[in-house]
């Protein structure tokens, strides 16, 4: 039977085999060759191996370096809202401009949407002019004006990157296009004219028309007695007229004058060919009436070249159409006293904390409010704090303060679900609760209904769109419901009611 050892006896038996023949081989050729193969190499003293897995320790390591943001521009207006996410990427100067300005580039990680909605929401709550801005949200071009300072910003719409086309640049921005950062540039020019500057100013320069008197010195110096001639420089009491306007500066006074309604003189447009063809004939009737005035938020427009200019598709911010509806009712009802709307006077408290006495339209606006025809804490709501009068005026807001003055009556109530089921729009969930009930009710107009007259058909209301000065002129053109109003073309005809009642024609009750 053969013995069976273990296999740490068998792996100890070998290990002493191999001390053994290593020891006998010592010092002899195979012993020499053997430790010679076993060894390190001795190259690697002189040439150490490449560090694949680190840097070198004798030459730096590369990093990347991160680009440096440019200084902001030592005259960069503080007055202009910057992007937080936003790092300035170039400056460049401004060739051909009406003032001192720059174009600044700016680059954010965020999407337009959310640069967009910042610069929107800043310029309407902050004061500024909104002169032109996009009507979606995929970019766009915000035109605005707060005192002397124009401004203009660019978003351009996904796809596109560069700058304004209103700046004048020979060079092209050098800014790393990634579709991941959204390049955007804003141009800044103050051009001089603050329209907050007091004009008689210019009252205090009779001081150089004294100065011919110092240029007579040289002629008679010696003569004391022709010092007494300066008779003539009496002439800058003309120069001193202009002071003459400081006598209405008790603020009661001004703030009285914009309470005057109008004079009612129709203005000789003339570009309202560019009205669209089926808004012209309520523009020209309400034009006619001397409802409509001038665009004067664009100083491109209405020069002396130009004309009188109407700018039918410029937007109409919410001070305008607040002006135009309180003037279209009270002409349109001239014969009616009754149904018209009363100026608010300059003692009266403001609704609002944006529209003081002292603002030109504070007649106007505090009127509407104290009729309760539009949101304020005066009619419950306690929100509308804030009347924003120079930010555009939106469809759901045109309707809002329309309605109310053709059914002279309380809206009814009103659900998603039932202006979907009358009008059909698709996107209802987005009207403004407030304005849901009178869009509602402008459906019971039939075919004078508003939202016909102006938009024609449509399934889409658009409740945030802006709305032009044509819109806004159509919606104007007649006031009534279900076949009890009147229009600016039947005003035309009419006289203010005096001492024969019986002369207006149509006097149909619509209280």
């Amino acid at each position: 039977m053969p013995v069976l050892f273990p296999h740490s006896v068998l792996r100890a038996s070998l290990a002493v085999c191999l001390l053994g023949l290593l020891s006998a081989c010592a010092n002899t050729n195979l012993g020499n060759a053997l430790q010679r193969s076993l060894g390190a190499d001795p190259k690697l003293k002189d040439n150490p191996p490449k560090n694949l897995s680190g840097p070198s320790p004798n030459k730096p390591q590369s990093t990347p370096q991160k680009q440096k943001s440019v200084p902001l521009p030592e005259d960069f207006p503080t007055e202009i809202p910057r992007y937080q996410e936003a790092t300035l990427e170039q400056v460049e100067p401004l060739k051909d401009a009406a003032g001192p300005g720059k174009l600044t580039i700016w680059s954010s990680p965020d999407p337009i949407n959310l640069i967009q909605n910042f610069y929107q929401k800043t310029f309407e709550s902050g004061g500024w002019q909104v002169l032109d801005q996009p009507e979606d949200q995929d970019g766009g071009t915000f035109i605005v004006r707060r005192n002397d300072l124009d401004v203009t910003l660019s978003i351009p719409a996904r796809g596109t990157t560069g700058k304004s086309t209103a700046a004048s640049s020979s060079k092209p921005p050098a800014v790393a296009t990634n579709s991941s950062v959204t390049t955007f540039d804003i141009q800044y020019v103050r051009d001089g004219k603050d329209t907050k500057a007091e004009k008689p100013q210019p009252s205090q320069k009779p001081q150089p028309s004294q100065k011919p008197t110092q240029a007579q010195k040289p002629t008679q110096a010696q003569k004391p007695t022709q010092p007494e001639k300066p008779t003539q420089p009496q002439k800058p009491t003309q120069a001193q007229k202009p002071t003459q306007p400081e006598k209405p500066q008790p603020p009661s006074e001004v703030a009285s004058k914009p309470a005057k309604v109008r004079s009612g003189q129709p203005e000789k447009f003339t570009d309202l060919d560019k009205v669209p063809r089926d808004l012209r004939k309520y523009v020209a009737d309400l034009a006619k009436l001397g409802v409509l005035t001038p665009d004067t938020t664009n100083p491109k427009t209405n020069t002396d070249s130009q004309g009188i200019q109407f700018a039918p598709n410029q937007t109409i911010n919410r001070r305008q159409y607040a002006r135009w509806l309180m003037d279209a009712n009270n002409r349109i009802y001239a014969n009616r006293p009754g149904l018209q709307i009363r100026l608010a006077s300059n003692t009266t408290q403001p609704a609002f904390q944006d529209v003081p006495r002292t603002d030109p339209d504070f007649p106007y606006i505090q009127g509407l409010a104290d009729a309760g025809l539009i949101p304020s804490p005066l009619s419950g709501d306690s929100t509308a704090v804030l009347f924003r009068p120079d930010a555009p005026l939106t469809r759901e807001n045109l309707m809002l303060w329309k309605v109310p003055l053709d059914t002279r009556k309380a809206l009814p109530k009103a659900s998603i679900e039932a202006v979907k089921e009358t009008w059909g729009f698709k996107d209802t969930a987005e009207i403004d609760p407030k304005a849901l009930r009178a869009v509602l009710a402008d459906f019971r107009n039939g075919d004078l209904a508003n939202i016909r007259r102006v938009f024609g058909y449509t399934i889409l209301f658009q409740p945030k769109k802006p709305v032009t000065r044509a819109e806004a002129g159509a919606a104007l053109w007649y006031f009534g419901s279900q076949g009890e109003g009147q229009s600016a073309q039947e005003a035309l005809f009419l006289k203010p009611q005096t001492s024969q009642p019986s002369g207006a024609p149509k006097a149909t009750p619509s209280n």
